[in-house]
């Protein structure tokens, strides 16, 4: 059974660096063109190392600058990757950020900060996916569906993080938004689903995992005893994004080593 995404493109938000570059890595290795999206001159290299790796496995792709949260530059970036490609088949919303704070103490612009990436930009990238969708229409040359949407959420947006407001709001509005749009273009047979990672070893939570001691700390949060790697989120959105998943839609699917099983209670609580 071959998951194969060939003749199609997607486009990865946020993908130079941790989930993003997993996920991009996973979907080119499935055949698709990939456009590696990154935020800022800062992250360029990153984004051009990532597209490296995957021109040198074989794959395709280009990077793409873009701020999510900017309207004009998400309307852009999709106008010139179908201006360049012809269409978008996939998009998987991945970009996001934290700003962490003890409630009392957070500031309006760390709340819209990750407001304006983790949610807007997803509704912002979304949107403009969709009216490509519909525009191309049904290729069976390409998929069976219209199109594909594949949110990145997290296991936070069904456990509560103190110290966490904005990034756990943002993340518990994205089920809304996927399961709302799921349902709303369900008809059309575009699918859209949201995956939601536990403990990544990436550098947004470098903190939890660069010690021994702090590693420890977070495995006592995960049954399955390790911490998860950009790939395992790579390989669940390359099988969301082919036609094996096509009666896959309006789900949250949870990668987190049993996280959500609350391993505190493992001995009664």
């Amino acid at each position: 059974m071959e998951i194969s995404l060939r003749n199609q493109v997607a486009v990865v938000t946020g993908a130079s660096s941790g989930i993003g570059t997993g996920i991009a890595k996973s979907l080119a290795s499935a055949g698709a063109t990939i456009i590696v999206n990154h935020s800022s001159e800062r992250s360029a290299d990153e984004a051009k190392a990532v597209l490296q790796e995957i021109t040198d496995a074989g794959g395709k792709g280009i990077t793409y600058q873009c701020d999510v949260s900017k309207e004009d530059q998400v309307v852009k970036m999709f106008q010139d990757v179908v201006s360049e490609f012809g269409t978008v088949d996939i998009l998987v919303n991945n970009a996001g950020i934290q700003k962490d704070s003890k409630f009392t103490e957070m500031t309006l612009d760390q709340w819209n900060a990750v407001i304006g990436v983790n949610l807007t930009g997803q509704f912002l990238c979304a949107r403009e996916a969709i009216k490509e969708f519909l525009r191309r229409g049904i290729d069976p040359t390409r998929s069976i569906a219209c199109g594909k949407i594949i949110h990145i959420s997290s296991v936070h947006e069904i456990i509560p993080w103190a110290g966490h407001a904005n990034y756990a709001s943002s993340k518990g509005a994205i089920r809304m938004l996927m399961q709302t749009l799921a349902q709303e273009y369900g008809a059309n047979k575009i699918r859209v689903n949201s995956i939601c990672p536990g403990a990544i070893q990436t550098p947004i939570n470098k903190d939890a995992w660069s010690t021994p001691e702090a590693l420890d700390s977070l495995l006592n949060l995960i049954p399955y005893n390790r911490i998860g790697q950009p790939q395992d989120i790579g390989n669940l959105a390359a099988f969301l994004a082919s036609d094996l998943a096509d009666y896959i839609t309006g789900t949250s699917v949870f990668v987190d080593g049993g996280m959500t099983t609350f391993e505190s209670f493992s001995t009664g609580g």
